[in-house]
């Protein structure tokens, strides 16, 4: 009895090399993809070590402790063959890939950048398809760089999607809008109230939940780490530049006053500007209300008020009021949004509901935005990222992007809420 168990083990051994050796010295196939990697991986939930380690030419000094995840999309299922562009620093390592529920054992010898075959794939499904790497031997002192995720098969023959000179957009995910249109009758949109809430667990660090969108600027709450979370309001300079400290003198956003405990300053980047914004943990699965006042200030001027109440405190704040150079205006493009701006957050789906919109005439009174027009960023446009999605709920709607879901609502689709007839009930004079 004891010698038959002797003898399985051995056969059991040799079949493992004999399997090692076949997914070894399968001729390599001619690969039809060459993915960046760095552009589609993650180290997830892991901010610190996929920033260290995830760069624009690939993954760098990775060692193996964490697992690397990373993702295209298909719109066929079937068979595809993997492989790696990647080095090892000590020539002997040992890497388990799992895609579709089946894993593989690799031997990675190689010490300078080259093409190691992973073996074949069956996947179930077509959408998005997440491999994840890990390293098995040595379990320390491994330093791994990774160029490229290879794609051969008859899946490839389809559609294949994922991001491509696009580092840092396409590691944030793609943003997603409602757009609400404003009616004709409305001459001179003042006010523009929107409620909002994010359902519990969908509180991503990287988020930014914009409710009250305009054609100089936005006002919404942001989570931007496990112990801050904030409520933003900006509003654009005229003047075109990434950098505020070009902004001439007669085109910078002045501020005329602040609400208690909120800051304010310049930014950059997204444009530049005013920004003002208030340290508030906000919590999921509560409403929150927003509302903007836009209007002349002369013939050269327009200011920008931005006001958030909170069930908590049971009134309304001021966030800040600014005065924008160059304009003469009352509200105009209203919209919300629902963006990532942290890219090694982008793995990792978010999504936010928006209801009850109304928009305040100087003279028509209250009017109510029952209909929105879902739209995307570049990021979506140009098919880098396809995991976005919008639609219609009780009320309102809702906003979802990130983590690689399959679902997919085409740019510029129509919604249309129900309407309530429920006007606000605020005393614009009563507001500080």
């Amino acid at each position: 009895m004891k010698f038959n168990i002797y003898k399985v083990a051995i056969l059991i051994t040799y079949l493992g090399i004999f399997l090692t050796s076949c997914t070894q010295d399968k001729e390599k196939p001619e690969y039809t993809y060459q993915i960046p990697f760095g552009e589609n991986s993650w180290i997830s939930n892991n901010q610190e070590e996929d920033g260290k380690i995830i760069k624009k030419e690939g993954v760098r000094n990775w060692d193996g402790k964490k697992p690397i995840q990373s993702y295209f999309r298909t719109n066929k299922s079937g068979l595809v063959e993997l492989g790696l562009n990647l080095k090892s620093a000590t020539g002997n390592t040992k890497l388990k890939v799992s895609l579709a529920g089946e894993s593989r054992k690799v031997q990675v010898k190689n010490k300078d950048f080259q093409e190691v075959y992973l073996g074949e794939f069956k996947l179930k499904n077509s959408g998005y398809q997440q491999v994840s790497i890990e390293v098995i031997e040595p379990e320390s002192n491994e330093n791994l760089a990774i160029k490229e995720l290879l794609l051969a098969g008859p899946v490839t023959s389809g559609e294949v999607n994922f991001v491509e000179d696009n580092f840092h957009f396409g590691r944030r995910g793609p943003s997603v809008h409602l757009r609400y249109p404003i009616p004709e009758e409305s001459k001179k949109p003042t006010y523009f109230y929107n409620e909002m809430f994010v359902p519990e667990g969908e509180d991503v660090i990287g988020s930014y939940y914009m409710a009250n969108g305009f054609s100089h600027g936005y006002f919404g709450m942001q989570v931007n780490s496990e112990n801050e979370r904030r409520i933003l309001f900006s509003v654009w300079s005229p003047y075109e530049t990434q950098n505020p400290d070009e902004i001439p003198e007669d085109q910078k956003i002045i501020m005329l006053k602040k609400g208690d405990d909120v800051y304010t300053g310049e930014f950059g980047n997204e444009g530049s500007g005013g920004q003002s914004f208030k340290k508030f943990m906000w919590k999921t699965n509560t409403t929150y209300k927003f509302l903007l006042k836009g209007e002349p200030a002369g013939p050269n001027h327009t200011d920008y008020s931005a006001y958030f109440y909170t069930p908590e405190n049971d009134e309304w704040e001021l966030i800040a009021s600014f005065r924008r150079p160059k304009s003469s205006n009352y509200l105009g493009s209203l919209y919300s949004f629902l963006e990532n701006f942290v890219p090694a957050t982008g793995d990792i789906s978010r999504k936010a509901h928006y209801k009850n919109q109304w928009l305040y005439d100087e003279e028509q009174g209250w009017i109510e935005l029952s209909k929105a027009i879902f739209t995307a960023d570049a990021t979506a446009n140009q098919k880098h990222r396809l995991d976005y999605a919008g639609g219609e709920t009780t009320g309102g709607y809702y906003l979802k992007n990130c983590g690689f879901f399959n679902e997919t609502t085409e740019v510029d689709t129509n919604f249309e809420r129900e309407a309530t007839g429920n006007a606000p009930q605020i005393n614009f004079e009563n507001l500080p």
